[in-house]
């Protein structure tokens, strides 16, 4: 079955670096855009960065461009957003979703505090 395995969350000072990953299984990984979302306490899931198939294409959402990357190795099957420089405004709950159906992960807590 599909699925959407995420990692690497955690709590981090303003300034600080986190790398996400997402583990991928059950589908052909390399044929498939992949997202990360995000959703803070209280506030919609938004969408944070995109990756098309052969890692072409990129989108982020404004917040977080110059400072978040994601990128793939489809060799893993895995998708990751790099963070840097992050902002309590960062915290959030952080998915991935991909595949034929769109799945869903399970999420990571990402915490900015001091």
């Amino acid at each position: 079955q599909v699925q959407l395995v995420e990692s690497g969350g955690g709590l981090v000072q303003p300034g600080g670096s986190l790398r996400l990953s997402c583990a991928a299984s059950g589908f052909t990984f390399k044929n498939y855009d992949m997202r990360w979302y995000r959703q803070a306490l209280g506030k919609e899931r938004e969408l944070v960065a995109s990756v098309g198939v052969f890692g072409v294409g990129s989108n982020y959402a404004d917040s977080v461009k110059d400072r978040f990357t994601i990128y793939r190795v489809d060799a893993k099957n895995t998708v990751y957003l790099q963070m840097n420089n992050l902002k309590p405004e960062d915290t959030a709950v952080y998915y991935c979703q991909g595949g034929p159906g769109a799945y869903w992960g399970q999420g990571t807590q990402v915490t900015v505090s001091s």
